[in-house]
């Protein structure tokens, strides 16, 4: 990503983070100076007597200054991904500098090495909620931040109101600069902690902490790749790759609406969305094979106690989970908690149901049965009793919701979004452990709900007006209880899927990443590339809703994480598909992509997918299996095939319909190319077939 324009605001600056300290840089207060905005996914308040979004809100740290001699007249950054590095030059009208930055990726440190003459500085923010909406009049800001010096370090240190805090700390030595955020609480060792951090950074040479930093970066984006043609569309997808690992890890904080970052202007959305936001943000990891950054499945079971708490103390009978929103990184909402079925106000009960569905995928992606039985096993059985217990046998034998809210559309019984939820929550638990109450709910749940336009959003509510969220499709994506792979179903899934998107007035960035989701899953690539290019074009988006120029999006002027990463989701989509047990190969490319290239793009049934395609045509397709698990393989290359091992010998297989099934064995890999190939089965960056602008301010 490059910048030859001095960046304004978080919008279409450079950004750099490590899961905990996040930094964005742009123009400061005077022509001679840059703004080193901070923030930190820990820092939050502790007022827990108020909802999350004001009392356990996310609180401002400040920022750095890095002011010149002279007013800056150009720059010429770039912000390199495989390098989580940002470099480059500031000219001034007294003379030029050269940095490097980074926020180091294990000590959570930023550090920066310049050359010329420049002066560093801090100032703090008010340590206060920026949320206005249903803020008590009896809220005060926390106490002033208190600035110092210890051992040549400065410091300022902010306590707060519940106890403990947050301190940043900096020092120049040589060159070379270093800051530090720690956050403690209820203890209050956060100054200690940030001097300390300091000045052992400062310790240890600049460059050994580069290389340190850079290895973990260069594995990172090693482990996949995508490459496609529109480079436009492919620097998008490695900028999400950066954006996810810089937001979020599986021990770092759930991602919140800002991820790592802190918003100057746009920040009202200060805890964490639990209704979509989270849901949507991680399935990118799965396909991109970055498990190491799944913070969802980490979050639920590390706080796993204050699930309970968001359930109406009626109903704390300890068998009963759910998720409010919004929340803080521990799942907490305040006093606030998920509404009942049947009584106003009653919607975010399906908020739990869908973050299992996140786990879920990590544990298919992977196979990884300990996720299966510490964490969705028994968090799924409670969140699926809470909803249960609500469940009314009607006059026709089935079982009915009472009145729920669809998301940000309206309430109804029968809501289709809950009941998909529900269905897919009892399914997945029937298939761990068989269960006689579960099997009758499935049995006797009510059926969706359908008007001349497919499925509606609940009994007797239809859609009628644009709606952004997909709440009412659920049940084809993402959890696919239905889906195109299945003739019977396909009328339904296109006449809702069409009506959906007919109606774009109101859709928000997600919106357009969904639908190319969804056009992927029906075979329809130019349907979904048009969706998807729609967003990436930064075209206006519902009401002042964008993509900016560094990737971010501006949603009613806040930042919004989720709407580029599901765009992320989108790309893979076409690269790749592994429900209902078949992994399908290139099931939604364009045809303006005549090549493209991916290598390892792990799908459900752990297996990793290489492929290549020229000139418009699947050429090979390598699969390694880590879990054993039975493979079908749809990998449409036309014509005979030849299938081998990773050493060349035939495999057997059987054929299904356009698939192939494979006995690999755990470990084992196997190549399908065409009868007579023997294909490098190396990755490539395939050839532009048009130009595009780096991202950034080019």
């Amino acid at each position: 990503m490059e910048w030859r324009q001095l960046p304004k605001n978080w919008g279409d600056s450079p950004f750099l983070a490590n899961g905990f300290l996040g930094v964005q840089v742009y123009a400061g207060r005077t022509p001679n100076e840059l703004k080193l905005m901070l923030s930190h996914s820990e820092v939050q308040d502790q007022r827990e007597h108020w909802e999350a979004a004001v009392g356990l809100s996310r609180l401002p740290i400040g920022y750095l200054t890095l002011a010149f001699a002279g007013a800056i007249t150009a720059v010429d950054w770039t912000l390199d991904l495989w390098n989580a590095e940002l470099t480059g030059s500031v000219t001034t009208t007294q003379g030029s500098a050269t940095f490097t930055m980074l926020v180091h990726n294990s000590r959570s440190t930023f550090l920066a090495n310049v050359k010329g003459d420049v002066t560093w500085g801090f100032q703090p923010l008010q340590s206060a909620t920026t949320r206005t909406i249903r803020k008590p009049p009896e809220y005060t800001a926390n106490p002033d931040a208190t600035l110092g010096a210890a051992n040549g370090v400065s410091y300022a240190a902010q306590p707060l109101h519940a106890g403990g805090g947050y301190t940043t700390a900096w020092q120049t030595r040589n060159g070379r600069f270093a800051a530090h955020v720690a956050y403690t609480h209820p203890a209050d060792t956060h100054t200690s902690d940030a001097i300390r951090e300091v000045r052992q950074a400062l310790s240890i040479p600049f460059e050994v902490l580069t290389l340190q930093h850079r290895r973990w970066w260069n594995a990172y984006f090693s482990k996949s790749l995508v490459s496609v043609p529109d480079k436009l569309v492919q620097r998008f997808y490695w900028a999400q790759l950066y954006k996810m690992a810089a937001a979020t890890r599986n021990d770092a904080p759930v991602i919140s609406e800002w991820g790592p970052w802190f918003p100057e202007q746009g920040n009202s959305w200060t805890a964490v969305w639990w209704n979509l936001n989270v849901q949507i943000s991680y399935p990118l990891i799965n396909g991109s094979n970055h498990h190491e950054l799944d913070a969802v499945t980490t979050t639920l079971k590390r706080f796993e106690h204050h699930l309970e708490l968001n359930v109406n103390p009626a109903y704390r009978d300890g068998n009963s989970y759910a998720i409010c929103h919004p929340g803080d990184r521990t799942l907490r909402s305040g006093p606030r908690y998920c509404g009942v079925p049947g009584v106003a106000p009653n919607d975010h009960t399906g908020n739990l149901l869908w973050a299992c569905h996140n786990v879920w995928l990590g544990y298919r992606h992977t196979m990884d049965k300990k996720i299966l039985s510490d964490v969705l096993f028994p968090i799924l059985t409670k969140a699926v009793n809470y909803y249960a217990r609500f469940l009314v046998e009607g006059a026709d034998g089935k079982l009915h919701l009472p009145e729920t809210r669809s998301p940000e559309y309206a309430n109804a019984t029968d809501t289709t979004y809950d009941l998909s939820l529900i269905r897919w929550g009892v399914r997945t638990l029937l298939s761990i452990e068989e269960n006689a109450r579960w099997r009758d709910v499935l049995n006797r749940l009510v059926p969706y709900s359908q008007g001349p336009n497919g499925v509606l959003i609940g009994k007797d509510v239809s859609l009628n007006d644009s709606h952004r969220h997909f709440s009412h499709m659920l049940w084809f994506y993402p959890l696919r209880e239905l889906t195109w792979d299945m003739p019977e179903h396909r009328e339904l899934i296109a006449k809702t899927f069409d009506h959906w998107v007919s109606r774009q007035g109101a859709w928000a960035g997600y919106s357009y990443g969904a639908a190319s989701a969804m056009a992927s899953a029906m075979g329809r690539p130019e349907e979904a590339l048009s969706f998807l290019r729609y967003f990436l074009d930064r075209k206006q988006v519902g009401t002042n809703a964008v993509l900016t120029e560094n990737t971010f999006y501006r949603e009613g002027g806040n930042l919004a994480i989720e709407s580029p990463l599901m765009s992320g989701q989108a790309v893979l989509e076409m690269m790749v598909q592994s429900h209902n047990d078949v992994v399908r190969v290139f099931p939604s490319v364009s045809s303006t992509w005549a090549d493209a290239s991916i290598s390892s793009l792990r799908t459900q049934g752990a297996f990793l997918v290489d492929a290549s395609r020229s000139s418009g045509r699947t050429d090979w397709v390598q699969v390694h299996s880590e879990a054993g698990s039975p493979l079908v393989l749809d990998h449409g290359i036309t014509g005979e095939i030849d299938v081998r091992d990773s050493w060349g010998r035939r495999l057997d297989y059987k054929t299904r319909g356009s698939a192939i099934e494979i006995p690999l064995r755990r470990g084992q890999s196997a190549v399908v190319s065409r009868r007579g190939t023997r294909p490098n089965v190396s990755a490539r960056d395939v050839t532009a077939n048009g130009s595009s602008a780096r991202w950034g301010l080019p």
